[in-house]
Parts: structure tokens; C-alpha cells; sequence
């Protein structure tokens, strides 16, 4: 393997890069608030995620977008090192936005992410299930299709029948993925 790991501190864990490499990425407010409180401000992260992930190259193959946290999985473009650009410029963006709605300015909206390399087939399909799911796991709906700000519905509606039967057989209950939110 060869690519490019960023030094740790205690304050927050080495990040590796890796081109072509699958990640799962999440992210949380600032003390767990629920800035992105309403389907406008939902639909406006959501949409910018995608956007961006775009603009920077990410394959995105599973999101979920939350009031107060998110999560994708998405396969590394050439360049992986793109994830800290990719990721500051969706906060700083998505941060601006809120604020504008609410009349305030400067105001700090993201506090950290997290990033897993997914190496591991069994891993990488228990954390494509959880993160489509994952509107179930937080009690939103009863069925991931029903909720509109994950991939839920699109990979229903996309994906190869017998890689979905194969997802949906993964456990994700003993991952452990940050979702305390």
C-alpha cells in the first residue's frame, strides 16, 4: 500500500489516504446540536454533500444526513489527501448556510470527523448496511427507503438485487462506528 498518513495527536487520530481506497467518514455538530433541524436545512446539507463529493472526486455509495451528524461511504478519487479540502470546504459551507438562516455569524457548527480505510470486505458491507439503515437505527422511520436524506432508496433502486440480498445479510450491531448522536 502506498499513501499518505497525516501524524496523530491526542486531540485527534492519524488519518491515512489511500487512492481508490473505500472510507466511511462521519461527522457531528458542535455539542451534538441539531443545527440541521428541518427538512430545508437537511435537503441543504444533503445536497451540498453529494455536490461535493462530486466536485472533489469521492465515488459516494452510501450516505445518511442527520440533524446534528452524517455519514457516507465512498470510494477515494487519485488523490485521497482531497478528503481534509473535501471535508472543510462541506463544513465551512454548510456552516455558512445555517448561520445565514439563523441570523448569526461565525458561529463554530462542526466539531470533528472520523474516518475509516475499509480494507475488509465483511467490514465495508456491515457499514454499507449500517449507513443505509441507519434513519432505523436512530428510530426516524421503519424502513431506510422512507427516509429522504440517505442512499437508501437510490441503492434500492439501483443496486444489483443479489448485492442487496448479500448487504442486508451483514450485522452491524457490534460495529464500532461514532453515533452516540
Amino acid at each position: 500500500m502506498t499513501g499518505t498518513e497525516t501524524r496523530p495527536s491526542h486531540h485527534r487520530p492519524a488519518h491515512l489516504f489511500l487512492p481508490g481506497t473505500t472510507y466511511m467518514v462521519t461527522a457531528g455538530t458542535l455539542h451534538k446540536e441539531h443545527f440541521f433541524r428541518d427538512p430545508l436545512r437537511l435537503r441543504m446539507l444533503h445536497d451540498l454533500l453529494l455536490d461535493l463529493a462530486k466536485k472533489y472526486g469521492w465515488q459516494l455509495q452510501a450516505w445518511a444526513v442527520f440533524s446534528n451528524h452524517y455519514h457516507w461511504i465512498g470510494v477515494a478519487p487519485t488523490d485521497a489527501t482531497n478528503l481534509k479540502t473535501f471535508i472543510s470546504h462541506l463544513h465551512t459551507a454548510s456552516a455558512r448556510e445555517i448561520n445565514q438562516l439563523d441570523g448569526t455569524t461565525g458561529r463554530k457548527v462542526w466539531f470533528q470527523y472520523w474516518d475509516t480505510c475499509l480494507t475488509i470486505e465483511k467490514s465495508y458491507l456491515a457499514r454499507l448496511n449500517y449507513v443505509h439503515n441507519n434513519a432505523v437505527h436512530h428510530k426516524l422511520v421503519s424502513v431506510a427507503e422512507q427516509y429522504e436524506f440517505c442512499s437508501a432508496r437510490w441503492f434500492a433502486a439501483n443496486a444489483d438485487p443479489t448485492f442487496r440480498r448479500k448487504v442486508a445479510t451483514f450485522r452491524y450491531n457490534r460495529l464500532n462506528v461514532p453515533d452516540d448522536f
